[in-house]
């Protein structure tokens, strides 16, 4: 029913879109292309009551604007948008339909999913989609007006460390801290949470160098979730691209936010956000209408271009982004700005990036979007990774990024888990991701991949080692959701065992794992709990799984895997020390100076370096590859300089020991070893062996050997910083 009308709104601005206090009252300005009125709705402090709804008097270049003074931070808000209703024709306004502001900053509440969200009735038949008058505004969250005035301490600097010095570590604010005992009870689950001293002590100590959280953005369960117990726990399902979900506000401010980012910052670490702007949890033409289905449907969605009532449906969620719209691509770009300069995030990674980049004709690497964020004085200097594929025709996109990008390499994840899982013919493939890649980022250079070996989507580590296939059951899809294609290996006994030689074995091949990753040229990933030994149970879809199967369980610090933490953390420490495994450019495979030694050497157990004849072996197992210097980039070393640690890495993924001859005299001197992860402290046994000995590796094992720079003096007495200090 409509509310009289108590005050008249002067006529404001166009820009900024949004609601925006400018400390004597409030602007509005929302985007609809095919609208016929738009009201603004006013609420109480509790959401519940309407108290007006005024139309905003102005309309320029598509979009409906007005000022209303005497209001400030803490006004809930909301739209009712009116214009025609003919499904068939891609137009689905409803003024019966509450609409949650594209541009709010803040939120109070969460979606309540009843039937007044369907901007048709429920229960008619899909060919008819008839208009439904139920009003929604009960079951939509309520915009809120903010203030973002911030007390920043201008002292901290972001850490803008360079990729080559990268590690990344991905992570649930929610899952992170829900089970970890030193985090106060009332911040668990939440951003605070995250922000707390034990959890920044344990980033730190770790070594990794930037945080990237899974999505924070205001998010809504599916219908069928909740009737199931469950809920959208990952949060890849928007429908705001500007509010941080409230469920993750212990305060309800978004001021959290940047006490998050201020910490993060004031320790050294990075804040990257895992960003969904390739669809919302709109759905399918079957859908409820929460935001922008509402504002402007055929503006916001790519629709069937012969029959627009559908959706083209690139993400598998039911709908796509309209990014080739400016009104949606602008959208999109201030998103980006608002949380790089007003939140001060390090950078971003992109679900479904593929999906962006589309127009009518499929994928462009030249698309508006990623011009824009090219030339955008703000977005090109923060840091951009996209996951490369989307469900689309041709949607699987790696290496097809502009200069700029960092790509999710899950060519590197499924060689990695094959040649230790055994799998023959791994070898060449193998020894071109530990390389960085070339093959897929030739022009862009090692740092353009980013390696993974574990992420939220698939198995943890622990699981990756202990289950040969998905145990689902506790989605409610009855095991039918989530990849069958895992390439992992229980080591002999699906699950959970106390069989000492198959936990032996699986400790001996995440080690192996958690090596390969780190001693690889490009940007390494941790999930996550890895670390710690997580496991989800074999679930390798828990996407809905708020609870201890999907949240991290930090009782492993004290249990067997305590052992693994240090590894992981020695390894992480040994990377960041030795400029050798992350260099800037590629491998040229050619002699250092005039010396017999190259930048890299791929060996043989022989002692020899690797033939054509011995990378076309099928059963090959066991190799390794000898660095002879860092790349000369600038800031590493100077062009000239002969004077430098040599490396050396064995792997052995077969079943029996291998006797493998270390490089002959003229490489060197004597190698020392720093890391056997057949050992049962694998990175306290420094043991050395002259050039040209055997050295019994073991099957399932992997040795890391240093041979140190000869006569170089010391400066000021201290230890070279290159030789690492945990291994």
């Amino acid at each position: 029913m409509s509310h009289p009308v108590r005050r008249t709104l002067l006529p404001g601005a166009p820009y900024p879109l949004g609601a925006t206090w400018d400390g004597h009252g409030v602007n509005f300005a929302v985007f609809s292309e095919n609208a016929t009125r738009v009201e603004l709705c006013l609420f109480d402090a509790s959401g519940r009551r309407e108290l007006e709804r005024i139309a905003l008097p102005e309309l320029t270049d598509a979009v409906w604007h007005g000022y209303l003074a005497d209001i400030g931070p803490g006004q809930l808000y909301g739209y009712r948008v009116h214009g025609p209703y003919d499904p068939p024709r891609g137009m689905r306004f409803n003024p019966n339909k509450l609409l949650v502001d594209p541009y709010a900053r803040a939120l109070t509440g969460e979606v309540k999913w009843t039937p007044s969200c369907y901007a048709y009735r429920l229960g008619s038949s899909r060919a008819d989609l008839s208009f439904d008058r139920r009003d929604s505004a009960r079951s939509i969250p309520k915009g809120i007006v903010v203030n973002d005035a911030f007390p920043w301490n201008e002292r901290i600097r972001r850490p803008r460390t360079p990729w080559t010095e990268t590690i990344l570590y991905e992570l649930h604010p929610r899952g992170a801290t829900m089970r970890h005992p030193q985090v106060p009870d009332a911040l668990r689950g939440t951003l605070a949470g995250l922000a707390s001293a034990p959890m920044i002590d344990h980033l730190v100590s770790l070594g990794v160098t930037s945080v990237e959280l899974l999505p924070i953005y205001a998010y809504g369960d599916e219908p069928h979730l909740l009737e199931l117990g469950l809920s959208n726990y990952w949060g890849y399902n928007p429908f705001n691209f500007f509010a941080p979900a409230p469920r993750l506000l212990s305060s309800g401010s978004i001021d959290e936010v940047k006490t998050l980012v201020s910490r993060f910052h004031e320790a050294g670490l990075e804040v990257v956000l895992d960003v969904v702007y390739n669809h919302t949890c709109e759905g399918n033409e079957l859908g409820p209408t929460i935001s922008l289905r509402g504002f402007d449907n055929a503006s916001y969605y790519h629709l069937v271009p012969e029959n627009p009532r559908y959706y083209e449906n690139h993400s598998g969620c039911g709908n796509t982004m309209n990014l080739a719209h400016p009104r949606v691509l602008q959208m999109v770009m201030d998103s980006l700005r608002y949380w790089a300069d007003l939140m001060r995030v390090d950078g971003f990674r992109f679900d479904l990036a593929t999906a962006l980049g589309r127009d009518q004709q499929g994928f462009d690497a030249n698309h508006p979007f990623f011009a824009a964020v090219r030339q955008d004085p703000i977005l090109n200097r923060v840091k951009l990774i996209a996951e490369p594929w989307d469900i689309g025709p041709a949607g699987y996109r790696v290496g097809s990024f502009p200069a700029g990008w960092r790509e999710w390499n899950d060519g590197f994840r499924n060689n990695v888990r094959s040649f230790w899982r055994s799998d023959p013919g791994q070898g060449p493939a193998l020894a071109t991701r530990i390389a960085g890649s070339s093959d897929i980022y030739s022009r862009r250079g090692p740092s353009a991949s980013v390696n993974f070996i574990t992420a939220h989507d698939g198995f943890t580590l622990a699981d990756l080692v202990a289950y040969n296939a998905k145990h689902n059951h506790a989605n409610g899809e009855h095991n039918r959701d989530g990849t069958d294609n895992n390439i992992a290996w229980n080591c002999g006994i699906e699950g959970p065992t106390r069989d000492p030689a198959v936990l032996e074995l699986r400790y001996r091949q995440k080690r192996n794992l958690m090596a390969t990753l780190l001693l690889s040229q490009g940007v390494p990933m941790i999930l996550g709990g890895d670390e710690l030994g997580n496991s989800q149970k074999g679930n390798n879809n828990a996407y809905c799984q708020d609870n201890e199967i999907g949240w991290i369980d930090w009782s492993l610090v004290r249990d067997d895997d305590d052992d693994f933490l240090d590894f992981t953390r020695a390894m992480i420490h040994f990377r960041r020390n030795n400029p050798a495994f992350r260099r800037g450019r590629f491998f040229a495979g050619k002699a250092i100076g005039d010396g017999p030694v190259k930048d890299i050497t791929w060996l043989s157990p022989a002692g020899r370096e690797m033939t054509p004849a011995d990378w076309n072996e099928p059963m090959l197992r066991c190799f390794g590859w000898h660095l002879g210097a860092p790349a000369h980039d600038h800031h590493l070393h100077a062009p000239d300089e002969q004077d430098h640690d040599q490396f050396m890495v064995l792997m052995n993924a077969g079943i029996d020991p291998v006797a493998f001859r270390l490089p002959p005299e003229s490489h060197g001197g004597p190698w020392v070893r720093v890391m056997d992860t057949s050992k049962a402290d694998p990175h306290r046994d420094e043991k050395t062996f002259q050039a040209g000995e055997m050295y019994p590796l073991q099957a399932h094992a992997l040795a890391l050997f240093v041979q140190e720079r000869r006569h170089r003096p010391r400066r000021g007495g201290r230890r070279h910083e290159d030789r690492p200090r945990e291994a």
